[in-house]
């Protein structure tokens, strides 16, 4: 009777699951913790609607799950709460430490809405299993303090959180949501896999190269039973969807409701997608956010921007009457200050000099003009009075740029070398002329007046003619400079003069020729076309500051001479584009110059060293990227630090932290934020002029050496505090050389 009476008195009381309790354990994933302290991370993969998949995806739920329960309270009832946002970062932290993902703002977003999830999850079910009965009834009595969990609940928060529970507007609300999921008309039965890991199981067992499936086709799957069998009412649903699809545009899907929603005849929610499952926004589905009305805070910064913009536009317009007041006195004295202004420009590609006239008239830089007929400037029409230029060298540092670029907001000149800019026609001067020819020494070549009878003759010169020619010119000492006067055992530029003189005898000498140079595929990663033009020889002729045409050209000729037909050099070294990876581009096109360098360091099966010549707006230096090792070799002639170049740093290490996480790289914790850079002790110019003729010999010692890892002290067959001037002339040689075997200047 003693027992019966007991049993009756506990008929309302839960079930005694300490067994059971001491059985399961409490979860808190010590297999991450260990694999923690050894250095050890995790992979995880994304969708294309940028959820998270993969074999690792459930290990990251469970251990979000578990830094919630310690880190978050279980009396917090809003996840929005502000008050929450350290116990939030400690989360993020966490999570980086143990699993690589990138530390962005969707994915931070991504992953602290999956751990709001975890805590609603983890309040439902301590209310459940302690403060419900067998009927999900609430039950009258005190629960006791669940001591299983005492690790992540004190005893102050156990009743408090009891109490929220018991209050009666809660009650009201839990059992209306308790009455509509109890019975769903179309019942998910799926468990706990989840839209984006079941979209991953299908699009493996079909072997799809699709990387993303409908909702409507997610939600029919989510509710086929294990048997196999479809319901007739899901089919239905189904079928009206593919019937919806026919008919309604992805915009119109977009704007209004989704083709499921339609034929569920229910609301669409804003934030989220129906059928496709948590983390997956009209934004990532669409690829275009849906609209909504701005903020107030919104509305004040757009009108600020605008109040910014005209007031720019007003200063412009003060410089420009400016302009065109100095331009006007310029014509007046332009007979005195030797300055021929022209009114035509030959159409197509011409070099150019660039000039400003204000402080005072000056040329500022040299480069390329285009005058083409309908030509648009990064989407733009071009304003009245000037023409589209592609700036190459930059002679004056501090010079503005006469329109600055809006989109990159580039004010001054020598961040828009490679990149194009609008320039004023009367400040633009087509190369039509020869220069004055200096008379002092190291000046580069000088130009003379002797015909060649043919291309031909020009490459069967033997020495004695040559040696004939070079006598002849001693004559009159003008026509060559005192550093190449052949004397016993001087260096004769052999090349030099003969490349000089086919182009002094070719259409090369006229304005606005120009040579074009096809790049292969291999060289950069992509097919294009390098343009050379007279100014670009002239700066070889002369020693004078090198372009990005010449730099190419010389990557063009190390490729032929010395990679094209051997495996070994052609698959360790790789060369990056100046053209499409500069300051400029970096400044205001980023994400395109990212996904370049991680598209380079993906063709890769072996370890290679990527060569990437930088222009930082006056000045060359070179870049040895090995992106497996996550090296990166920093050759810099002027003896500057890469902190200097934060732009161009912080590119690079985040391509390679991209690149890591596109080919699933498990990389030990302490480095997985840190990248290796290395200052090589390279030699160093003397002037303000070398640093492209110095890029061109480091790579050439780099691939003749043909080793991946450069030494910190360089290379000691070619160790030296500074090359010789023989040794930049030797490397111009080569690149004359390629010029007139490759036909590049024809009579």
């Amino acid at each position: 009777m003693a027992s019966d009476q007991e049993n009756s008195q506990d008929a309302n009381a839960p079930d005694d699951t300490s067994e059971k309790e001491i059985t399961r354990g409490i979860t808190i994933m010590k297999s991450i913790i260990r694999d923690r302290d050894k250095a050890v991370t995790y992979n995880v993969n994304w969708n294309a609607d940028n959820q998270l998949i993969g074999s690792n995806a459930a290990k990251l739920a469970s251990y979000i799950g578990t830094l919630v329960r310690m880190h978050i309270p279980i009396t917090a009832t809003r996840w929005s709460n502000k008050e929450l946002g350290s116990a939030k970062d400690k989360i993020w932290t966490e999570i980086l430490r143990s699993f690589n993902i990138e530390d962005t703002t969707i994915r931070k977003k991504y992953i602290l809405q999956l751990a709001g999830k975890r805590h609603r999850g983890w309040r439902t079910f301590l209310t459940n299993k302690y403060l419900k009965d067998k009927e999900k009834n609430f039950v009258e009595y005190d629960p006791e303090y669940p001591v299983k969990y005492a690790i992540f609940i004190t005893e102050e928060e156990w009743v408090a959180f009891v109490a929220q529970r018991r209050d009666e507007n809660f009650k009201k609300v839990s059992a209306t949501n308790r009455e509509r999921a109890s019975n769903p008309t179309y019942a998910y039965k799926k468990g706990r896999l989840g839209y984006a890991r079941l979209e991953e199981k299908i699009l493996d067992e079909t072997k799809s190269d699709a990387t993303s499936l409908p909702p409507h086709v997610l939600w029919k799957e989510a509710r086929v039973g294990k048997d196999g069998t479809v319901r007739d009412d899901v089919q239905h649903i189904y079928d009206e969807c593919e019937t919806l699809s026919q008919s309604i545009s992805t915009a119109e899907d977009q704007e209004n409701r989704s083709v499921l929603s339609r034929a569920l005849n229910v609301p669409e929610y804003p934030g989220r997608v129906r059928g496709k499952g948590h983390g997956c926004t009209p934004t990532s589905l669409y690829k275009n956010p849906r609209r909504r009305n701005p903020s107030n805070q919104e509305v004040m910064e757009t009108l600020q921007a605008l109040q910014a913009q005209v007031l720019q536009l007003q200063k412009d317009n003060e410089r420009y009457r400016c302009m065109e007041k100095c331009s006007s006195q310029l014509k007046e004295t332009s007979e005195k200050a030797s300055i021929n202004c022209q009114n035509k420009f030959p159409e197509g590609i011409s070099s150019c000099q660039l000039y400003l006239s204000s402080p005072t008239y000056r040329l500022v830089g040299k480069g390329k003009v285009h005058n083409t007929s309908g030509d648009l400037l990064h989407h733009r029409p071009l304003p009245d009075g000037h023409l589209k230029v592609s700036v190459d060298v930059v002679l004056d540092k501090d010079a503005l740029l006469p329109i600055p670029d809006i989109v990159s907001e580039t004010t001054l000149l020598r961040d828009a070398i490679g990149s194009f800019v609008a320039w004023p026609l009367d400040l633009i001067f087509i190369d039509d002329e020869t220069p004055t020819k200096p008379a002092s020494k190291d000046k580069g070549i000088l130009r003379h007046n002797e015909s060649v009878a043919s291309q031909k003759e020009v490459f069967a010169q033997g020495s004695e003619q040559l040696s004939q020619k070079i006598g002849s010119r001693q004559k009159n000492k003008r026509d060559l400079p005192v550093t190449y006067l052949p004397k016993k055992g001087a260096f004769v530029p052999r090349y030099q003069i003969s490349l000089e003189t086919l182009v002094d005898s070719s259409d090369m000498a006229t304005a606005g020729a120009i040579r074009l140079l096809d790049m292969e595929e291999d060289i950069f990663g992509y097919s294009c076309t390098e343009t050379i033009g007279k100014e670009d020889l002239e700066h070889i002729f002369r020693h004078q500051e090198l372009g990005v045409g010449v730099i190419h050209t010389y990557i063009r000729f190390l490729y032929d001479n010395f990679m094209r037909g051997n495996d070994q050099l052609s698959n360790r070294f790789r060369f990056l584009s100046s053209s499409l990876v500069n300051k400029a581009l970096i400044c205001r096109e980023p994400d395109s110059c990212r996904e370049y360098l991680v598209k380079r360091f993906m063709a890769s099966s072996t370890n290679n060293l990527y060569l990437w010549p930088y222009n930082s707006g006056c000045h060359w230096l070179l870049l040895a990227i090995d992106p497996l090792k996550e090296v990166v070799y920093f050759l810099n002639s002027i003896d500057g630090e890469w902190t200097n170049y934060p732009d161009m740093k912080q590119l690079v290490d985040t391509s390679i932290k991209v690149f890591r996480s596109q080919r699933q790289a498990r990389v030990p914790r302490t480095k997985s934020s840190n990248i290796t850079w290395i200052k090589v002790q390279c030699p160093l110019q003397r002037n303000g002029i070398d640093c492209g003729y110095f890029v061109m010999r480091f790579m050439r010692e780099i691939i003749n050496m043909n080793q991946i890892e450069i030494p910190i002290t360089y290379f000691d067959e070619y160790k030296c505090a500074h090359y010789t001037r023989l040794q930049l002339e030797q490397i111009k040689e080569e690149l004359c050389q390629y010029f007139i075997e490759k036909r590049l200047i024809s009579i």
